[in-house]
């Protein structure tokens, strides 16, 4: 009965975790979004409990994590989670394979954000390896929204 009261927050923490996981260089430039992942998931699935005040201090939380400007990861990832719940009824009839295609847009968005905000603050500059996790959130899409709807559906979230 406990877990279903914190499922969310785990996936989210579980998510968090991933995020800073240390990788090799080589498989680091290929990390997923997995925060953004697990938070699209939600919002598509239950837009009353997760939208874009959980998606604003769960960017706090990652800013906090990976040491970016304070607001950066929050504000992207409340302009995506925005876009999603905004159309969660239209994107929830789409195939997972055509959502798949939706989070590679909305990742794409979310890591231009980022790199916008970064260069207006820190005068970084552009690189196409910035795009590498949008292809790897693409592809683990799938198997994302067939694990948490199967742990929506067994704790009976609603």
């Amino acid at each position: 009965m406990r877990l279903r009261h914190y499922s969310i927050a785990l996936s989210v923490i579980v998510a968090l975790v991933l995020q800073i996981m240390p990788m090799p260089a080589w498989a680091d430039l290929y990390r997923p979004d997995w925060v953004l992942l697990v938070l699209s998931y939600w919002a598509l699935a239950l837009p009353n409990r997760v939208n874009v005040g959980v998606a604003f201090f769960t960017g706090l939380i990652l800013d906090i994590l990976l040491g970016t400007s304070i607001g950066v990861h929050s504000f992207a990832m409340c302009l995506c989670i925005y876009v999603l719940v905004a159309n969660y009824k239209r994107l929830r009839n789409y195939s997972v394979w055509q959502q798949s295609v939706i989070i590679g847009i909305i990742s794409a968005l979310f890591n231009l954000i980022i790199f916008w905000l970064q260069h207006l603050i820190t005068d970084i500059y552009f690189l196409f390896d910035y795009l590498w996790p949008v292809a790897s959130s693409m592809v683990i899409w799938p198997w994302m929204f067939w694990l948490l709807r199967k742990v929506r559906r067994q704790l009976r979230l609603r």
